[in-house]
This record gives structure tokens, C-alpha cells and sequence, in this order.
């Protein structure tokens, strides 16, 4: 890309953002993904209104659209983050500790948790609402190679493991489909299913997209960010 073309490529990033309702909503994809349905109840939109600038966010290549792995009628919006470097990210006042949620709690919400405590080192814990008798073997196998501490056994079911004020996270489609009620997740990462594939590579892309969602959500928990 060439410095005239960049330029080109920043205005239309800085015009898509200069509209209030868009820059509400590239906020409220900044942890988390939701889909167009959970942004317009989040902020109060009309879906028609929702549909356009979304349009105009897509178009500048600030957002990406993905089906659901759970309901397949369902599209996820998540942002590029990429694109935002100079954002500010929104601080999360108030989190005592971080929970991560999926299904199984044999893969992603593991390795997440895992993620957590080595980048921060603060309390952290993982739960399923189906949970596995143990951790996926790829998943202890991924955690090894980038030296992450964690439990081949040490599965549990989010109803032993959430309290009150915990920060919970769906790591999962499924999960933040499916919880409600007080283990209602706070924030949603659409973090494909490694298992569904079952390859070292599969594992591999689980774990650097939950490690760029880590060091993203750090900051706007941690007073200094990543410890």
C-alpha cells in the first residue's frame, strides 16, 4: 500500500468514525462481539438504522461479520482492532475476578484463563455449562508449547465455580447463547471451536486470537495493564 493509498485508507476509517451512533457502536464491539440485534437493544437503535452503519463500518474495514457456531441463523459482529490502535480501550471499573465460560471447558475457556494468569497474574478461573471430565489433550499440548500452566483435570461447572462479582466471559457461541439469569456472561468472544476441527493448527489460531483478546481486555481491567 502506498503512502497515497494509506491515506486514502485512514480518511475513510476517520469518516466512518465520525458519525456518534457508529462510534457507539465500534465502542461497544471493543471487548466483546454482539450481534446486530444485541447492538440495537444495547443502544437503544432501530435494526434499520443498526443495518446502515454497520454497513459503513464494514465497508471501512473496522468490522467483520461471522455465523454463529451455535445458532447458525445468528451473525456476530467483531471489531478489527487492527484499525484502531490509536483507540483508547474503555475501562471495566468495579472487576474483582475474570471468569472464563464455554461449553466444555476443555479448550477455549482454559486456555484463556491460562492466558490470564500468565499475562496478568491475578485471580482467574474457567468453567463449562456442559463440562468435560478433562481438559482436551491439543488444548494441554498448546498450553505446553507456549509454557501456560494448566490442569488437565481441572474441569468444573459454572454454577461451583461463578460468584457475584466476577467478570465472565463467554468464550464461546454456545455459552453466551445459553447462559442467563445472575451467570449472565458480561462480555462475548466468538472464538471459533478448535475442537470442531481437531487439528494443531486449529488449536494454534484458538489460542492467538484468545491472547490478542487478553491483552486487549487487560488494560481496561488492570490499573497498569499487563503485569
Amino acid at each position: 500500500m502506498n503512502a497515497d493509498t494509506a491515506l486514502v485508507h485512514r480518511a475513510r476509517i476517520h469518516a466512518a468514525l465520525g458519525d456518534p451512533a457508529r462510534l457507539a457502536i465500534v465502542d461497544a464491539l471493543t471487548l466483546g462481539d454482539s450481534s446486530p440485534g444485541e447492538i440495537a437493544h444495547t443502544l437503544g437503535m432501530p435494526t434499520n438504522l443498526v443495518a446502515h452503519h454497520v454497513k459503513v463500518l464494514t465497508d471501512a474495514g473496522l468490522v467483520t461479520k461471522g455465523r454463529s457456531e451455535g445458532d447458525r441463523r445468528r451473525t456476530y459482529l467483531r471489531l478489527r482492532p487492527e484499525t484502531l490502535a490509536a483507540l483508547a480501550t474503555p475501562r471495566l471499573p468495579g472487576v474483582g475476578r475474570v471468569v472464563f465460560v464455554c461449553t466444555h471447558n476443555s479448550a477455549r475457556s482454559q486456555l484463556a484463563a491460562a492466558l490470564w494468569k500468565q499475562r496478568t497474574n491475578t485471580d482467574v478461573a474457567s468453567a463449562g455449562t456442559k463440562p468435560a471430565a478433562r481438559v482436551h489433550p491439543r488444548a494441554v499440548a498448546v498450553a505446553h508449547r507456549h509454557h501456560l500452566d494448566l490442569d488437565p483435570t481441572g474441569t468444573a461447572h459454572v454454577t461451583d465455580v461463578v460468584r457475584g462479582d466476577d467478570l465472565v466471559i463467554a468464550v464461546c457461541d454456545n455459552a453466551h447463547e445459553e447462559l442467563a439469569g445472575p451467570v449472565r456472561p458480561r462480555l462475548h468472544w466468538s472464538v471459533p471451536d478448535p475442537v470442531r476441527v481437531d487439528t494443531d493448527e486449529a488449536f494454534e489460531a484458538a489460542y492467538a486470537d484468545l491472547a490478542d483478546r487478553v491483552d486487549r481486555l487487560a488494560p481496561a481491567v488492570l490499573p497498569g495493564g499487563p503485569r
